[in-house]
């Protein structure tokens, strides 16, 4: 006799509990609702990875030299 647990999830959008099922065209979400507005919201820049400083990303002495060493 096979075992099979459910993985419960909330939906990324409205945080409703669902079955994660790979028969679900939607998921992590609960709806096509759900994925369109979370596509909206990409469009419209709504979500950002935080960039470096430009002070930090310019700042080479960590980096090695072109012979390998450090400095």
């Amino acid at each position: 006799m096979g075992f099979c647990m459910s993985i419960m999830v909330k939906c990324p959008t409205c945080k409703k509990e669902i079955v994660y099922r790979t028969d679900n065209q939607f998921r992590p979400f609960c709806s096509e609702r759900c994925r369109l507005i979370d596509l909206g919201t990409w469009l419209e820049e709504g979500y950002s990875i935080p960039a470096l400083d430009e002070m930090e990303s310019n700042d080479t002495t960590d980096l090695p030299n072109s012979d390998g060493h450090d400095g």
